[in-house]
């Protein structure tokens, strides 16, 4: 690892790449400390921290929600706009999914129509924030509606100025920009989140006290790298099922036979976003017209309570089969295995196939939601037992995102590499 890591700094045109995605990052770092004018925070970071939603979508931001930052809503409304466009694109619109196979060109149309709902999404959930923000905890210094487009256009701008960055990094620096852009946001908040956690369980006033909370902290640093690892076995771990092709005989050795490699995690951390999208909507939507219904759907909502929780682990399990089936649609894998010449060893072309794959895809579905829903409910259900506050609890999104975005991006800088050297000895 290391030798491939000094491969890659040697290697000029990948080193440019990677000083020129940390100066994007810089600038993405900088812009989430400058907060907007005319608002006053100081009384936020508190109350974001004590709510579980927004508690997720500060962290997703880098911390920049809770000082209402120019980059306050992060990329997330650009993500929830590619969502719904590609759910849509799935025989609910026609354009849509006539684009979706037109190739480069329908994928330019379908990328700007994401734009432009992002746009709007983006709008409306800052608009939404800022209002709810406001009238809780009085935020704005001065509190009217002009007040409100204002701050909400600006933090809309600063997203797309954000989408823009992200870009820049995908054509000219290493890995998808987006996903760099919120790893970069998850990770800086370590350190402050492993020095608090630190701090509380290592505050005592007498030595022993200290010394178990050294003790307590290594067990939690240990428990950490343990989920980390778990999710990089959930990550990688696949269901290979072995394909023959009619022009080649197994009689010739194993050498004509490939695999069908199927993810335990396919749909990855959507799951995740779709439960928290869905518990969060109605709240939004009610904070505009009942504040009191408000205060009441939200303590019934929330994660840090038994029934919040078990209503997100489900609602997590449930998306985490509706999309895989989306991403992986066992009928078309079928129809392309037949119009290939290829098959499954044992299982007839056509019906059977399709009901093979049905069966098996969603056997390991099983265990990607149990593993997913797992993972996710950690940081609300560890604090239920220990002193933790909810945001330095372990798991969660932030590390499937983490440890996600870092392994893609290690496998796209091999492959670069790779790539030059094949070229250099062609030469």
């Amino acid at each position: 690892m290391m030798q491939t890591f000094a491969s890659m700094f040697r290697n000029k045109e990948i080193r440019n790449k990677i000083f020129f995605t940390l100066a994007m990052l810089l600038i993405y770092r900088i812009g989430s400390a400058i907060p907007v004018p005319g608002v006053d925070a100081s009384a936020l970071a508190d109350q974001i921290r004590d709510n579980s939603i927004l508690s997720i979508m500060n962290l997703l931001g880098g911390g920049a929600l809770e000082r209402m930052s120019v980059f306050a809503m992060g990329v997330s409304p650009y993500i929830t706009s590619s969502i719904i466009i590609q759910l849509l694109s799935m025989d609910v619109i026609p354009s849509l999914t006539e684009w979706s196979k037109s190739g480069q060109t329908g994928r330019q149309k379908i990328e700007k129509v994401t734009r432009y709902l992002g746009v709007v999404l983006c709008m409306v959930q800052a608009y939404s924030l800022v209002y709810g923000f406001d009238k809780q905890y009085g935020v704005l210094i001065d509190s009217k509606l002009s007040t409100y487009i204002y701050t909400a256009t600006i933090m809309t701008a600063g997203t797309m100025f954000l989408i823009w960055i992200g870009d820049r990094i995908s054509m000219k620096g290493i890995g998808n920009g987006l996903s760099i852009i919120i790893f970069s946001g998850i990770v800086s908040n370590m350190p402050a989140q492993f020095t608090q956690v630190y701090s509380i369980l290592a505050g005592g006033n007498t030595q022993g006290e200290v010394f178990n909370g050294v003790l307590q902290f290594s067990l939690y640093c240990l428990l950490y790298l343990a989920i980390v690892v778990f999710v990089v076995i959930m990550e990688t771990a696949v269901r290979k099922i072995p394909i023959q092709y009619t022009n080649s005989s197994t009689m010739r050795g194993g050498k004509d036979v490939t695999f069908l490699p199927l993810k335990i995690n396919s749909a990855s951390v959507i799951p995740v976003i779709f439960a928290q999208s869905i518990m969060t909507a109605p709240q939004i939507i009610i904070s505009f017209f009942n504040q009191d219904l408000y205060n009441k759907l939200s303590n019934f909502l929330s994660l840090n309570k038994p029934l919040g929780l078990c209503i997100y682990a489900v609602l997590t399990i449930l998306f985490t089969f509706f999309y895989t089936d989306l991403q992986v649609d066992p009928d078309k894998v079928a129809e392309n295995l037949n119009k290939s010449g290829a098959y499954i060893p044992g299982i007839r072309p056509g019906t059977e196939t399709r009901t093979y794959l049905h069966k098996v895809l969603n056997r390991i579905t099983v265990l990607g939601a149990l593993g997913l829903t797992m993972i996710a409910v950690i940081p609300y259900l560890l604090p239920m037992f220990t002193s933790l506050p909810t945001s330095t609890a372990i798991g969660g999104t932030g590390i499937i995102i983490v440890v996600g975005v870092a392994m893609e991006t290690v496998r796209q800088l091999k492959g670069q590499l790779t790539q030059k050297q094949y070229r250099g000895f062609l030469k």
